[in-house]
């Protein structure tokens, strides 16, 4: 079953074009990531998806309803969390937690037994009397995912979550992710520039100047990558890297720490490369084919894209 399907969706603004003609679906209970660099066109897909921005063309549902004409019935059945946390600094976290449960109409009955389950999940029972200002940025972000699922919505919305806060707590914040997806059935749809927490997601769209260039699971996106990557290590490291720029066959060069990550158009073209640099009297320590990481992905699809 579907919790979203587009088809040929479209947003202009003027004659600027936000999202450019995307069709894809997400599964009922799947954790779906946009990847893209900033003004890819991913909160823009978002606010459609949510009923709040009128798409320009195309059509689409979400949780079994028409984006365009039931877009007030979609917000009954997802939640919304955006990188501002769309929390009230000035109230303490139970406050927040009454204040969105009245904005979901939660009844009276009800209240206490998911104020209970939110205060658990997101493990702020002992800071329930904090205000949300004096809360450390992690535990912002959790209270915000929690607040957002207090109506037990069958989707949920993160535009870029974890914007800003350190890694240790976007780890904390996905195995929370994990969690209500295994408990609550919940499909998600999260957006972020981050190529460790698109790991995260079983299936991905990469997405650029409004358009989907790709779209596959992790292991998908990294089989499907035409050029051949090699690890190049050595010194000294900007002569390795003057040489590289004037090679024959190379796509893309990018630095990896103290390496380069090279995209070769062909295998072939490794060994005369290989040849190049130890003419160069180059020491090279490490120079090898390895499996992409989904950053050299994104970066090989973007530039063919493009």
């Amino acid at each position: 079953m579907k919790s979203i399907e587009v088809t040929n969706l479209t947003k202009t603004f003027g004659n600027f074009i936000a999202v450019n003609d995307i069709t894809f679906a997400v599964e009922q209970g799947e954790i779906f990531g946009f990847l893209g660099p900033n003004g890819a066109g991913k909160t823009t897909t978002i606010r459609m998806l949510c009923g709040i921005l009128k798409p320009t063309a195309g059509s689409g549902t979400v949780a079994g309803f028409d984006i365009i004409k039931e877009n007030e019935r979609i917000k009954t059945r997802i939640g919304y969390m955006s990188q501002k946390f769309s929390l009230y600094r000035d109230l303490t976290v139970s406050e927040n937690i009454d204040f969105f449960a009245g904005i979901y109409r939660i009844t009276n009955f009800l209240k206490p037994k998911r104020k209970s389950w939110a205060l658990e999940t997101a493990g702020l029972l002992e800071f329930k009397n904090h205000l949300t200002q004096e809360l450390p940025t992690g535990f912002k972000q959790r209270l915000g995912l929690v607040c957002a699922l207090l109506h037990s919505p069958s989707i949920i919305f993160l535009d870029e979550p974890t914007a800003g806060v350190d890694p240790a707590s976007r780890r904390d914040f996905w195995d929370l992710i994990y969690r209500l997806k295994q408990e609550e059935k919940t499909t998600v749809f999260v957006t972020t520039h981050y190529m460790d927490e698109a790991e995260h997601c079983e299936r991905i769209g990469l997405i650029q100047s409004g358009t989907i260039a790709a779209i596959g699971s992790p292991v998908e996106l990294k089989k499907s990558l035409k050029t051949k990557v090699f690890i190049v290590q050595g010194n000294p490291f900007f002569t390795i890297k003057e040489i590289l720029e004037k090679a024959e066959g190379i796509e893309d060069i990018v630095p990896f720490g103290k390496s380069f990550h090279v995209f070769f158009q062909d295998e072939k073209y490794s060994e005369p490369v290989k040849s190049q640099l130890s003419r160069a009297d180059i020491k090279i320590s490490r120079y090898e084919p390895i499996e992409p990481a989904l950053e050299d992905v994104f970066i090989s699809v973007m530039k063919n894209a493009y």
